[in-house]
């Protein structure tokens, strides 16, 4: 018996490097948890473009599976096939899933398989064209004086709109109110309607209309003033009182789990090329957004910092007390 398990386990071990040898040999699909049009699916397309050259000119799909603040499609992964040819491309949501939600249908740390970081993504402070405040201390007074009256746009619970959100009221320890849409582009297009007032959100989707002047840009998130031409003269949050506050929002690539580690490193090592790419670094950069060039960029260290998130984000959201069933 325990030679024919050892010829199996030889056998498979053989099919494993033979299919990677030829892999991948059909369109590969990149499941993105959010609606099109949002930052997280910009990132996506961007790097979908660059990917697929170490990858035979392989064609890569974007598919979005937006809902329940990224857990959908998160899910849909988690149960997908192993074989290599479906992918999750996610952000900070992957660390806050555990805590924002009660009947989380699969494990983070359990049910994939890392393959690497992406970027990091600051975020900026906007308010409706419209808004009377020009600048960040005129936006507090504002605040101040329209406690129970401010709407706070989001892209859905667990979105880093949320997440940005729910620490600057928690920091400036005023109310209002959360209003939550489903995805990132409709909120986007209220606060330039100006049906809501204000939003916390990822660069790769305020840069442009920050630079095109349709949106009042107030501060960024991070602890130094950003390089990009269009956001480095607003200050930070951390220099106009919010002392230590910093958030960005990262993206990493996951497979489901027991996708054959070849084809795990063959990705990897795709990855590794992408993000040295000019053009891809140029788009990055252009948005605000700094591609990952540290030891993120393994597997291994990818997943510890996942778990390091989750850790640090679990009893923020907890003491604020938003779940969701």
């Amino acid at each position: 018996m325990k030679t024919q398990i050892k010829t199996l386990t030889a056998l498979a071990a053989a099919f494993v490097a033979t299919s990677s040898f030829a892999y991948p040999d059909k369109p590969i699909t990149m499941v993105v948890p959010f609606a099109a049009g949002g930052p997280t699916d910009k990132v996506a397309r961007d790097l979908a473009e660059v990917l697929r050259k170490n990858l035979k000119n392989q064609t890569i799909i974007i598919e979005n599976v937006g809902g329940a603040g990224g857990t959908l499609g998160a899910a849909k992964v988690a149960k997908a096939a192993p074989d290599g040819y479906t992918f999750l491309l996610h952000h900070i949501g992957m660390a806050t899933a555990p805590a924002l939600y009660r009947n989380l249908s699969f494990k983070v740390l359990e049910d994939f398989e890392y393959v690497g970081m992406v970027n990091d993504v600051p975020m900026t402070l906007i308010g409706r064209p419209t808004l009377p405040a020009n600048n960040y201390a005129e936006l507090v007074k504002w605040l101040e004086a329209n406690k129970g009256k401010i709407n706070l746009a989001n892209a859905g619970l667990g979105a880093a709109s949320h997440l940005c959100g729910l620490l600057f009221q928690q920091n400036l320890k005023i109310d209002m109110t959360t209003v939550p849409y489903k995805g990132t582009a409709p909120a986007m297009t209220d606060i330039l309607g100006g049906q809501v007032d204000i939003m916390c959100d990822q660069t790769t989707n305020t840069t442009g209309q920050i630079e095109a002047g349709k949106v009042k840009a107030y501060a960024v998130t991070t602890l130094k003033p950003l390089s990009t031409p269009a956001l480095s003269k607003l200050p930070t949050l951390d220099s106009q009182g919010l002392k230590g506050f910093n958030v960005s929002i990262w993206h990493g690539l996951y497979a489901p789990k027991g996708t054959p580690k070849a084809i795990v490193d063959q990705v990897n090592t795709a990855l590794r090329a992408a993000l040295k790419d000019p053009e891809f670094i140029k788009r990055q950069e252009a948005l605000g957004a700094v591609v990952v060039n540290d030891n993120r960029i393994n597997p291994a260290d990818h997943k510890k910092f996942v778990e390091a998130e989750i850790n640090k984000w679990g009893p923020a959201i907890k003491a604020a007390g938003q779940y969701a069933d």
